[in-house]
């Protein structure tokens, strides 16, 4: 097994260095963030909530810029089916990518609170999202992909920071003398990389960052299918990368040691190449002639942007 041989290898170098890990057990942290007896939040649920409000927020915000694709009423069937999307995809392409056994089993399938989602099955289902509203208001799809792509990593940062208070989907095991490095509960008593919270910094704040900027500082939204290239670019590029120190899921173990790579790194692949083929199509391409009305000016004057 990868994480034995990793394991294995590791035990001498971190008993002869002495170096002393970090346990999560020590940090104090829950799944549960409020616990009424009858009925518990668990902190991963808060995340989805968060995110989904944030990402509804911000739209509303980038909306109400001058030649926007979409109005608030899209804007608002977008946050019901995206919502449906993420979920139903996520849960769906955690089934198909990571554990084909659930497909078999309808009543397993639906219990979300046991945990199980992907990523890449809720990026799916969300785009099906946009397509259907996109259809049904006649918007331009990958203008509206540009607007929604923006809003999306603040969620994967709040889920990522879920995932570490959960304890799951720990690092792979690792002899690295750095203070952040971690004994999680279940995966053994060697030190792991808390890939968690590298997921969160790169998927979600770094990215996050970029896109703010290139939205709000620069002419990018202007450029039809830049940002959302950009986001498919940077995200694959960002999760291939943790994968080398993530531990792959139990019983994909035999999968990437027979590829060389994990289910998660080659989900990225067909990502990265899409959203590269955006971005350069977009950059070639020139960019849109807004007409804007400015603040205190009499109508019937606009000028080009």
């Amino acid at each position: 097994m990868l994480s034995l041989s990793a394991a294995a290898a590791a035990a001498p170098v971190i008993a002869a260095a002495g170096h002393q890990p970090l346990h999560w057990e020590n940090l104090g942290l829950s799944p549960i963030a409020i616990d009424l007896g009858f009925f518990a939040i668990k902190w991963y649920s808060l995340a989805y909530l968060a995110g989904i409000m944030l990402a509804y927020f911000q739209l509303g915000r980038m909306i109400r810029q001058p030649g926007a694709p979409l109005a608030q009423r899209h804007a608002d069937d977008l946050f019901f089916y995206a919502t449906l999307g993420v979920i139903l995809g996520g849960r769906l392409g955690y089934a198909f990518f990571y554990a084909p056994e659930l497909l078999a089993d309808p009543a397993r399938l639906i219990r979300l609170w046991e945990g199980g989602m992907s990523f890449h099955g809720g990026l799916i289902g969300t785009v099906v999202a946009i397509a259907w509203v996109s259809w049904r208001g006649g918007l331009n799809f990958v203008r509206t992909c540009d607007y929604i792509a923006v809003c999306v990593p603040p969620g994967l940062f709040f889920g990522r920071c879920a995932n570490f208070v959960n304890g799951e989907l720990w690092g792979r095991v690792t002899d690295s003398k750095m203070p952040w490095v971690m004994v999680f509960p279940g995966a053994g008593a060697l030190p792991r990389h808390p890939s968690q919270l590298y997921e969160a910094l790169l998927e979600g704040l770094v990215l996050g960052i970029v896109l703010f900027v290139l939205f709000w500082r620069t002419r990018a939204r202007w450029r039809p299918g830049l940002l959302v290239g950009i986001f498919g670019l940077g995200y694959a590029m960002a999760r291939f990368t943790v994968e080398f120190y993530r531990e792959p899921d139990v019983q994909l173990l035999d999968f990437a040691m027979r590829t060389g790579l994990s289910m998660g790194q080659w989900l990225t692949l067909p990502m990265m190449a899409i959203g590269l083929g955006l971005a350069f199509r977009a950059l070639m391409s020139p960019p849109l002639a807004v007409t804007i009305q400015p603040t205190g000016q009499s109508s019937g004057q606009t000028v080009v942007s």
